[in-house]
């Protein structure tokens, strides 16, 4: 207790914490955009509940994570060598989970654009069941929490620091669902435009698998600039309606 006390009085530990809650809200938007889209394919009654287990699945496979840190250390290590490049488990769950993004997203928007192939059902949106919603969750939290626990390894040596980003990030992100949830499903128009957010972190996923890192301020600018426009766009529609 003295040591953790001790810990916090120190302010590089107060400016690391700081850093730290920044790019784990910033990498859980991701991870939130994902899950506000699936769950608003699930029966109105049912959407609430997925987001809070989606959300502390989230929470429970970060902190697990992060009491494996010196496990989670070795995955960045390369286990075998392909086209020049090494290749360690991170490398192979980014490709994994960024090929699963684009598959996901590519589906979704065929969907949207095309209301041929949608499924047929009693009530029009609902086309996911609740297991495969909560197992297509599990899935891209595991890519989320492993990128979000390197990131914090990265930034600082001290789990309680890591251990208390994680927890305000997770925070964030509960606190956030159900608005951006009701604003996906209240603006149709935002829906494509999330779904091309999903397909391009997926592609940066794929690229950093294979060792060609994107920059994420530039991708998070492009998404920042394409919200803003999409904002006007909201906005107009808006002021021609009234």
């Amino acid at each position: 207790m003295t040591d953790l006390l001790a810990l916090f009085a120190q302010p590089e530990t107060w400016v690391a914490l700081a850093t730290l809650i920044v790019m784990e809200v910033v990498l859980g938007i991701d991870n939130l955009i994902f899950i506000s889209i699936l769950t608003n394919k699930l029966p109105e009654a049912q959407r609430a509940k997925a987001r809070r287990i989606g959300i502390g699945l989230a929470l429970g496979l970060r902190l697990a994570l992060l009491g494996t840190v010196a496990f989670i250390v070795t995955l960045t290590r390369p286990i075998f060598e392909a086209f020049g490049h090494g290749f360690s488990w991170r490398d192979i769950i980014l490709i994994g989970g960024g090929l699963f993004l684009v598959w996901k997203a590519t589906k979704e928007i065929g969907h949207s654009v095309d209301p041929a192939v949608q499924e047929p059902t009693a009530a029009g949106a609902v086309t996911l069941s609740f297991a495969a919603a909560i197992g297509q969750i599990i899935a891209i939290d595991l890519v989320f929490s492993l990128d979000s626990i390197i990131t914090a390894v990265g930034m600082t040596d001290h789990v309680p620091v890591m251990v208390v980003a994680v927890l305000v990030a997770v925070g964030a992100m509960l606190a956030a669902a159900t608005p951006l949830a009701a604003f996906i499903e209240k603006n149709p128009s935002v829906v494509m435009l999330a779904l091309g957010f999903l397909l391009m972190i997926g592609m940066t996923l794929i690229a950093e698998g294979f060792g060609a890192p994107v920059e994420k301020g530039y991708v998070y600018a492009a998404m920042a600039f394409s919200a803003g426009v999409e904002t006007l766009n909201i906005w107009s529609r808006r002021r021609k309606a009234s």
